[in-house]
């Protein structure tokens, strides 16, 4: 009885569940889609208009080199009073070889439901599509760099000796320096600025950024420099400097007024030479680098001092668009396009399925672009449109284009044209309203054999179910009440049937035999090769949710405990009481720990699915000993 009212319990929750996902999106975009085996694809996981993202777990990326990421953004936009927020983690790829390539879905929860994405298949080809970076590595975060490692320059005013009277933090400040430079400080609404993030050096240091800027307020693509070289020359203040990029991005504002890009702050260690001791180890040239390290140095030559310098922040004016001359029909597309349209077929019966191509291309804010208002003749039914892009996010603005499919069907012979269709963008060059427009298309549909059509199931048609159910959920309340009032007085009417019984005299319980015992331990050690298969296929996500699930099950019944008594402490009491070693019990727990740890992160690691499932079996395999041993 208990189990049936879980079950009904269970499709309440489900149920309400789905009524609230069907507003939150979880989807995988890969731009650009098709590249050369040298050049760089941009993969995004996005959870849109979910109030809480507790974690995104990816696929497996096992046949590209990730550049750069995981790279987490967070925004908003308003469109015409539609209001969008989103969630994204981002990843720069190079493959590791030519082919075509699916990624399977990345998993995320969030607002307590578990969502998957869809697929993304990127294609690479051995020669070069000029759509992203090749040749050296490009720009990563910046990160424990030591800008005089390699390659160290020669500075002929070498400001890394501290001379007598110095003070150290001051001579940091002037010979360490990070700027923020922003191609314009003035722009539209939906228009592009491109804001870089530098370190300016003349001093031998360590450096880690420990601030990056976050962008509220806009939508941010980070730039991939494949020409890249360590470092470049700049003369700041009068003064020769190395030069490294640390961040630069374009960034689209979302809305209108001042918006701030935030300062970055960078840590930077720095190791001076005393003046007394430098002098004496200058070569002829001045350059005591060339011929000493520092582990030659005695301690007492050396002096280091840390500190963290940020850049200024910039104040960014955005300007709403316009609202004189603006179209009606206008939805937030910003920069400079055209638009064509087109049938996938010239011919049709009353049993095809056609589709309707748009096809939306230029530069400007393209990843924000929504399909145009289309006027459809009466007779077609229109279904959900699919969209697929290709754009290259390196340029500024981003360039490419957008493809909408309008999947249809027609019930009746007949001659039917599709009107024109109007696209308008503001284009911030003219700061006028442009429009591009397309032909009309005209076809004819012929009667076909009758036939029933195969029409596809879309998620407006998902969503008009539930919003059926919704309105009518007095109905589905009282049904699901009348379940629940009718399960609690069967329960009743069972536990007075149990209750007479246990008057009865009670039963002998027999101990189960030693051997069955250890049946059912070796019986879960076998509990493992579901796990294991998730290890083999790198399904990060169902090979940790599967390791949890195993190890309580083998604890429940290893030690005869119930599922919901599992805590630290008493598993701690309980290793202890059958003898495994305080060292052994540690190490357990912390594995339990770390089991727990990739469950509830967002990036969960697929590098060490290997080491935690072997130190996993080794466990089992020393506790059934000692079960055969003390019991």
């Amino acid at each position: 009885m208990k189990r049936f009212l879980q079950k009904n319990i269970y499709c309440l929750l489900v149920f309400a569940s789905m009524m609230t996902k069907a507003q939150v999106r979880f989807t995988a975009t890969a731009s650009p889609a098709k590249i050369g085996k040298e050049e760089y694809t941009e993969l995004q996981f996005m959870v849109e208009n979910a109030k809480e993202v507790q974690q995104i777990l990816p696929p497996s990326l096992k046949d590209f080199n990730i550049i750069s990421g995981p790279n987490q953004a967070s925004g908003f936009s308003s469109v015409n009073g539609a209001v969008k927020q989103y969630i994204a983690v981002s990843y720069t790829l190079k493959p590791r070889t030519t082919g075509t390539f699916i990624i399977s879905s990345a998993v995320a929860k969030a607002d307590g439901n578990n969502l998957k994405s869809n697929t993304v298949r990127i294609e690479v080809t051995a020669s070069s599509m000029g759509k992203a970076g090749s040749g050296n590595n490009p720009v990563l975060p910046f990160a424990g760099l030591d800008p005089f490692e390699d390659n160290r320059p020669s500075l002929v005013n070498n400001e890394s000796i501290l001379r007598k009277g110095e003070n150290a933090l001051e001579k940091i400040k002037q010979n360490i320096i990070v700027k923020a430079v922003v191609d314009k400080t003035t722009c539209y609404v939906g228009e592009p600025i491109v804001v870089t993030y530098k370190l300016y050096t003349r001093l031998k240091s360590e450096s880690n950024l420990t601030q990056n800027p976050s962008f509220n307020g806009f939508s941010v693509i980070d730039l991939v420099q494949p020409d890249n070289i360590n470092y470049t020359r700049e003369k700041l203040n009068g003064k020769e400097f190395n030069v490294y990029t640390i961040r630069k991005s374009q960034l689209y504002p979302l809305q209108s007024g001042t918006l701030e890009l935030e300062a970055a702050a960078i840590e930077n260690n720095v190791h001076f030479i005393k003046e007394g001791y430098a002098n004496k180890q200058f070569n002829a040239y001045g350059d005591m680098y060339d011929v000493f390290s520092e582990a030659m140095l005695p301690p007492d030559a050396l002096e280091d001092h840390k500190m963290t310098l940020e850049s200024k922040p910039i104040f960014i004016t955005v300007k709403p668009l316009p609202d004189i001359n603006k179209p009606v029909n206008f939805k937030g597309a910003v920069g400079q396009f055209e638009i064509k349209s087109t049938l996938d077929k010239a011919t049709f019966t009353t049993d095809d399925a056609g589709k309707f191509l748009v096809l939306i291309q230029g530069q400007g804010n393209l990843q924000m672009v929504n399909a145009p208002e289309i006027v459809w003749p009466d007779g077609l039914e229109v279904f959900e449109p699919k969209v697929t892009e290709d754009l290259n996010k390196f340029n500024v603005p981003v360039s490419g284009k957008k493809l909408i499919e309008f999947p249809f069907t027609i019930a009746t012979p007949g001659k039917y044209s599709i009107p024109s269709i109007t696209f308008d963008f503001f284009d911030p060059a003219s700061g006028k309203y442009r429009s591009a427009v397309t032909l009309p298309v005209n076809f004819i549909v012929t009667r076909g054999t009758g036939k029933a059509l195969n029409k596809p199931v879309t998620e407006n048609q998902k969503e008009k179910f539930f919003n059926r159910l919704f309105h009518n959920r007095w109905i589905l309340v009282s049904v699901i009440a009348s379940l629940i009032i009718g399960g609690l007085l069967f329960w009743l009417f069972k536990e007075n049937k149990k209750d007479k019984k246990n008057i009865a005299p009670a039963e002998v319980k027999v101990e189960e035999p030693e051997s069955k015992k250890i049946i059912e331990i070796e019986d879960a050690v076998s509990l493992l090769k579901q796990t294991s298969h998730h290890l083999l296929q790198n399904n990060t996500s169902a090979f940790y949710h599967s390791l949890n699930n195993c190890l309580k099950d083998y604890l429940t019944n290893w030690l005869q405990m119930p599922a919901e008594s599992l805590n630290k402490k008493n598993i701690a009491e309980q290793l202890d009481r059958k003898g495994i070693a305080t060292d052994s019990s540690i190490r357990f727990l912390q594995l339990l720990d770390e089991v727990e740890w990739q469950l509830y992160t967002p990036l969960a690691d697929e590098n060490k699915m290997q080491t935690v499932f072997d130190r996993a079996k080794e466990f089992m395999e020393l506790f059934n000993s000692y079960k055969v041993r003390y019991q």
